[in-house]
């Protein structure tokens, strides 16, 4: 699951690309990719038009999508819950009430970026939020979050072949 503020841009896009990816890797049918947001102010709203036109002009599929917020069991029923900031992840983390077994499955999303930092405070892993800028704020969004695709993609397999 990836998750964002709103569930508008960020994560849904996320979500799309990984969905790509995964079904690229013959995993779609192993893997459930969805996405939430740390807020419930846009509960319900579809992806931001800006982002729709970011991933259909990168040949994505855009699917109807409703925004909804992140809840405790959703943090709980995945394997893996993919933070686009540093607040996204303590948020993350809060929900998972101090269960060490749950918080681990709490990444950020450009962890898995190989050209991201590495060392640092975690706030230098975020995803950029293209909310308040232009178009060219998407662009860099969707930039960052095809790097770390592969990056998740491989960690999945990973995972998937040890059980």
């Amino acid at each position: 699951m990836t998750v964002c503020t709103g569930n508008i841009c960020r994560s849904p896009m996320a979500e799309v690309v990984l969905r790509d990816r995964f079904t690229r890797a013959g995993l779609d049918g192993a893997v459930l990719v969805d996405s939430t947001g740390i807020s419930g102010e846009e509960h319900g709203n579809p992806i931001d038009p800006r982002a729709q036109q970011v991933l259909r002009s990168r040949g994505y599929d855009v699917p109807a999508h409703r925004a909804r917020q992140v809840s405790a069991v959703d943090v709980v029923e995945r394997d893996l819950v993919l933070a686009m900031t540093a607040t996204h992840a303590h948020a993350l983390r809060r929900l998972a009430r101090g269960d060490d077994a749950i918080t681990q499955r709490i990444r950020m999303f450009r962890s898995f970026d190989p050209d991201a930092p590495v060392e640092g405070p975690e706030h230098l892993l975020d995803v950029d939020d293209p909310w308040y800028g232009d178009d060219a704020g998407f662009e860099v969004t969707i930039a960052e979050v095809e790097a770390a695709a592969d990056g998740i993609v491989a960690h999945v397999r990973e995972v998937l072949d040890r059980r």
